[in-house]
């Protein structure tokens, strides 16, 4: 299964943040948009770097309550991990254990045009072992 048909699957729709926004209002958006990564970009498909619950959880542990007001910049990855949507699935599996990583933006052309995390590679997954065990099975009871 390649990347592209993950994405049809779940949408392209990528939630980003600029980088000067405070972490405070990167919270509240992982929260408002049920996602554990956003994407940092200045809204022109262009990728600054990604900033996760993890970054912001390990900033929290050395600044504690004075977290919230740092812009995304200071706790973001910049060194961001990406696939196409020829990729496949098995490559981006193998990409985020070997690299311990749980959301990988999709890029086309240099611009951004999806995100996968780890849940939507394990669903489509599943999804594929369902198909070949229904399939082993009508085979079996079919002769």
């Amino acid at each position: 299964m390649l990347v592209s048909a993950i994405l049809e699957s779940k949408g392209s729709e990528v939630a980003t943040i600029p980088r000067t926004a405070t972490i405070g209002t990167a919270v509240a958006d992982m929260v408002r948009h049920r996602v554990g990564a956003l994407v940092v970009s200045p809204g022109d498909g262009s990728i600054d770097g990604i900033v996760s619950e993890r970054d912001i959880v390990r900033c929290l542990s050395e600044l504690h309550a004075d977290v919230l007001a740092q812009p995304v910049y200071t706790v973001m990855s910049s060194s961001v991990h990406l696939c196409s949507p020829d990729d496949s699935a098995d490559s981006l599996m193998t990409l985020m254990t070997e690299e311990r990583i749980r959301h990988v933006p999709v890029v086309s052309d240099g611009r951004l045009c999806g995100i996968i995390s780890i849940g939507d590679v394990v669903k489509s997954r599943m999804g594929e072992l369902e198909k070949d065990r229904n399939e082993l099975m009508e085979y079996i009871t079919a002769r």
